[in-house]
């Protein structure tokens, strides 16, 4: 009974993050929004600051981001050119996967202190409780779209997932199309309505 107690706050966490789905943001420069929603053509730009984490900088994650960008964008009429070509916007991607720690408290009761007896005796099944503290990492990806005439940039795209405590190149890749899914569904940003 007492490793049941254990065990169950850590399965129902590892549950919780592995259920855990993509956050996204966007932003985009509102004066640019007629100029975005007339490019038609594309052209990816180098990563600007190569981070030293392997499981980013590697050539098998720089194919998997701009593989499935090239889908989503290619599925909705944009067309990828050579950068000698005067591409519309420019697109490029950064990454990062930081590690972070969750604490939790959890009692040793199955259920809520009703009784006044459990207030004063804790028995042969009740305790103080315990902390679990697990580590877990979490992926960001950026995706920036740059006008390529005014070499500005115009929109900007995150995506931001749990990966897990033990993150397997399967799942990671799963959350990283779902985020880039995500994201592009605002691009192109739709112009504010006065009020």
């Amino acid at each position: 009974m007492r490793l049941l107690s254990r065990v169950v706050p850590v399965l129902v966490g590892l549950g919780l993050a592995s259920c855990a789905g993509v956050d996204v943001g966007t932003n985009y420069d509102p004066a640019a929004v007629q100029r975005i929603d007339n490019f038609r053509t594309y052209s990816w730009m180098a990563q600007p600051q190569k981070t030293q984490d392997a499981r980013i900088n590697n050539d098998i994650t720089d194919a998997r981001v701009k593989e499935s960008v090239d889908q989503d964008l290619q599925s909705r009429g944009y067309r990828k050119v050579d950068a000698s070509e005067n591409p519309d916007f420019l697109i490029g991607w950064q990454g990062a996967i930081d590690t972070r720690l969750s604490e939790e408290m959890v009692d040793s009761y199955y259920g809520y202190p009703w009784d006044p007896f459990w207030g004063s005796y804790y028995g042969p099944y009740g305790g103080a409780g315990e902390t679990y503290v697990r580590q877990y990492d979490v992926g960001t990806l950026i995706l920036d779209v740059v006008d390529a005439k005014e070499k500005k940039l115009v929109w900007r795209g995150t995506a931001q997932a749990n990966l897990g405590d033990t993150p397997s190149m399967q799942s990671a890749g799963k959350k990283l199309d779902e985020g880039v899914e995500k994201m592009m569904k605002e691009f192109p940003p739709k112009a504010e309505k006065q009020k």
